[in-house]
């Protein structure tokens, strides 16, 4: 496992390149990461016992820390151990972010700093590769469109697979919950590909996804409007899911839109004709760009000040809908002036557009004065997005029977937002939205997904089209990675002390 270089080395390891693949190996043909001699203050020299490639998968430390994971023996030949040397993280996990070092890199996977007096703890990750979606531009080659041109997203390195890890924390600090299913619990997502090129033009970019599918609710009486109850059906539209297809769409099974088991997105799948048959709803794990040696190491928190995502009125203007694009519909709204859609207000640009001495800030999402909170806000809390698309899918006799999709999704989302919107602009408010606070009569942890819900993950190359939602949702035409959610059960330590600022 271990292997020593000193003074009367015959052979000594050649430093490791970027790639991380030009490396010498011991006798058994393992490769070895270099060492390092230093002196300690004493003046003693220290030699480095560097583990190698063969033992990396139980190493936490270079899991986490540094790409040359070593002990150290001292000139007086005292011997320090690695921290680490059995890591928690399982199995699949390990092998993947071993296979981002392996493969060329700016930089090793993302550090995971504790950011609380214990170790931050997985709870559940996701592995990413090319092979969950119908192939596109991004990720093949294509007769007579990009068969004489130059790779732009997938392909780097010779050719080299493009793969990803997704790692989904709860870091336990004092007064937040330690339960990854409450919502108010702070969560860091790490996420490290390594295969993609960089974008350059347009200003393009990457952006990760934590994807929900649509589940079918309980059942509960109707509210006094005949209306269903949040986050649940009525006795009448639960009738009706039953009758559809196979009998699938039952409470707690995956919604399917013909009642038949759940097809999920695979690369089979034939845009418009053959398509997933799950209703699915992202929230934004953030947007990056590719590195010199086209590998990605991103970071993101997830939270109820992150757990929202974009306009659903988007989505029959996107191009991923079938018929969309023929009929023109590309590009013919836009939600840049934030507002309930087309079902409800217009709100003034002046008042709700990007104020060049107020910018628009949806970061801002956490202020002593309330009145500081960003309230000109384009998108929604999960909890409140997965409420529309109940409407629009599964209330089938409780809302709006008859009515036909687009018009169907724009009275859902105005409706559901005016639950929730305590002064009418049709738009919800960090304020409007706090956690702790209430609406309609319910408190506002109902507003939230939490991060277990996110069953699936997936990353986009995007272009600035104006919309907050994903290029061509609900489709899978602009992916380049997909994977779906593993839970950990339990829970195990995977961060290190400790982050600078424990915010």
């Amino acid at each position: 496992m271990f292997k020593r270089f000193g003074r009367g080395s015959k052979k000594r390891p050649r430093e490791v390149h970027r790639t991380g693949r030009n490396l010498d190996r011991d006798a058994k043909g393992a490769r070895a990461f270099p060492f390092a001699k230093t002196q300690n203050r004493k003046g003693e020299r220290n030699e480095t016992v560097c583990i190698t490639c063969d033992a990396l998968p139980a190493c936490d430390d270079f899991l986490s820390k540094a790409e040359v994971v070593c002990t150290r023996r001292t000139g007086k030949d005292r011997e320090v151990p690695a921290p680490g040397r059995h890591s928690p993280l399982p199995e699949p996990l390990k092998a993947r972010l071993v296979q981002l070092v392996e493969q060329p890199h700016t930089a090793i996977p993302n550090v995971a700093f504790s950011e609380a007096e214990k170790p931050s703890q997985l709870f559940q990750y996701y592995l990413l590769d090319t092979t969950g979606f119908q192939p596109n531009i991004f990720t093949n080659i294509i007769p007579g469109i990009n068969d004489t041109a130059e790779r732009t997203a997938t392909g780097p390195n010779g050719g080299l697979p493009t793969v990803g890890a997704v790692r989904v924390v709860l870091e336990p600090k004092p007064g937040k919950p330690t339960d990854p299913n409450d919502v108010r619990a702070a969560i860091d997502v790490f996420t490290d590909i390594s295969g993609l090129f960089v974008i350059n033009n347009e200003s393009g970019w990457y952006e990760a996804w934590l994807i929900h599918d649509l589940r079918v609710p309980g059942v509960a009486l109707a509210r006094s409007d005949e209306s269903a109850q949040f986050g649940t059906v009525t006795p009448g539209d639960a009738a009706t899911l039953r009758t559809m297809g196979s009998g699938n769409n039952v409470p707690g099974a995956y919604f399917t839109v013909d009642g038949n088991a759940p097809r999920f997105p695979s690369a089979t799948d034939h845009f418009p004709d053959i398509q997933t048959n799950l209703v699915g709803f992202p929230v934004s794990n953030g947007t990056f760009n590719a590195q010199q040696q086209s590998d990605i190491h991103a970071y993101w928190e997830f939270n109820p000040g992150t757990n929202w995502t974009f306009p659903a009125y988007e989505l029959p203007f996107t191009g991923g809908i079938p018929g969309t694009f023929i009929a023109g519909q590309v590009g013919a709204l836009s939600s840049i002036v934030p507002g309930p859609g087309p079902a409800g207000v217009k709100n003034e640009p002046i008042r709700y557009g990007d104020d060049p001495d107020n910018p628009r800030d949806p970061d801002r999402t956490d202020a002593s004065n309330p009145a500081q909170k960003e309230f000109r806000l384009r998108f929604i809390p999960s909890g409140l997005a997965n409420e529309v698309f109940l409407d629009v899918f599964e209330r089938i006799t409780s809302f709006e029977p008859g009515v036909a999709l687009p018009q169907r999704l724009f009275d859902a989302y105005a409706k559901e937002v005016a639950r929730v919107d305590k002064n009418g602009d049709g738009v919800i408010s960090f304020e409007e939205a706090d956690v702790n606070g209430t609406s309609d009569g319910l408190p506002n942890t109902r507003l939230y997904l939490p991060a277990t819900a996110f069953n699936r993950f997936a990353v986009t190359r995007e272009i600035n089209d104006g919309l907050l939602a994903p290029r061509f949702a609900p489709g899978q035409r602009s992916y380049v990675l997909s994977g779906f959610q593993t839970l950990v059960r339990p829970s195990v330590p995977a961060s290190i002390p400790q982050d600078a600022d424990n915010r």
